[in-house]
């Protein structure tokens, strides 16, 4: 079955690009490649794409936003950004946006095709620079707001494994313990830190 994929990119040539690199790619399908914010939000929510690639500076509406509202026109799609920008506060707001994955756009087609497929099955794909970022945030103390004792070290344990892109199989095999099992952990951790997703989950535990 063919992954469904939408794309969000003001530059005509890497979005021409893009359409082209998952339509030559055997089991994808561009559904739409759209030049703004505007355009994504029109066209995406009706044709549902499985995975989303979006970039961040878009005119009149910004990628964050157009991220956070597309989530809530369609929950099960996955946004993975592709941008320039590799620091701490653009990548830790896409995530808290609801987006899933993060790669700099100087990221090698396979690495994108790779992080497609990576997203679909619910990981978290991120290129190495973002996630040496994201795992040195885990380094830096928590705020007192929140209270962390709350997790377990095995949840701290699936967190730290979670920003790094694991998909739920991934997790399972690593730790040794059941797929069925990963998901009881995550929904703990969810509860715990009063989030709904996976994204949210890294972005408020790093924070």
């Amino acid at each position: 079955m063919n992954i469904s994929i939408g794309i969000v990119e003001d530059d005509a040539v890497l979005r021409k690009s893009l359409a082209r690199l998952v339509a030559d790619t055997k089991g994808m399908s561009c559904l739409a490649a759209c030049a703004s914010g505007e355009e994504a939000l029109q066209k995406l929510p009706p044709l549902k794409p499985q995975v989303v690639l979006m970039d961040l500076n878009l005119p009149q509406i910004p990628g964050t936003e157009c991220i956070r509202r597309l989530k809530e026109l369609s929950p099960a799609t996955q946004v993975i950004v592709l941008t320039v920008y590799e620091d701490s506060e653009h990548i830790f707001r896409a995530l808290k946006a609801g987006a899933s994955g993060y790669l700099l756009k100087r990221a090698e087609p396979d690495e994108v095709l790779d992080a497609i497929r990576n997203a679909r099955d619910g990981g978290a794909p991120m290129s190495s620079q973002v996630a040496h970022r994201v795992v040195h945030s885990f380094h830096e103390p928590a705020p007192t707001g929140l209270d962390t004792t709350a997790l377990t070290e095995r949840e701290k344990e699936i967190l730290t494994f979670l920003s790094k892109g694991f998909a739920n199989k991934e997790l399972a095999d690593r730790l040794q313990i059941s797929v069925p099992t990963v998901r009881t952990h995550l929904r703990h951790i969810y509860e715990k830190l009063h989030v709904r997703s996976r994204s949210e989950a890294i972005v408020k535990y790093l924070k």
